[in-house]
């Protein structure tokens, strides 16, 4: 049996899905976008300032289970320019101290013309 997450403190879902699902002792969370959560607007002229506020939104989402960005054990790294790489790492580690699994790749496009998107599986605490 899973259960669906919703928190009025991370962008409301901006299509036909969740914004987790938590299975067993395993959240799965939807890809997170820098888009603010009280005005729904776009948070961030560029990677540094976008990577911090989906970072935030990600902590909102998982909180609201219980549970933080400690105990993600897999992330999901979508990247519209990959010469972004290093800024984004900078500001990634500020925020997954343990250092979770990842794959991070560069797209063609993401959603609202944003720069970063990142999902993140983690355990409940």
């Amino acid at each position: 049996m899973s259960n669906k997450v919703q928190t009025n403190k991370a962008p409301a879902a901006i299509g036909p899905y969740s914004q987790a699902i938590v299975v067993g002792n395993l959240i799965f969370t939807s890809g997170q976008i820098p888009l603010n959560p009280e005005t729904g607007v776009l948070e961030g002229e560029n990677i540094i300032e976008q990577t911090h506020r989906v970072c935030k939104n990600l902590e909102a989402v998982l909180s609201a289970t219980g549970s933080s960005l400690h105990s993600a054990v897999k992330a999901a790294c979508f990247l519209a320019n990959m010469s972004d790489f290093t800024e984004f790492n900078e500001v990634y580690a500020q925020y997954f101290i343990g250092k979770p699994a990842r794959s991070c790749v560069a797209v063609k496009e993401l959603p609202k013309g944003v720069l970063v998107e990142i999902e993140v599986i983690a355990e409940k605490e």
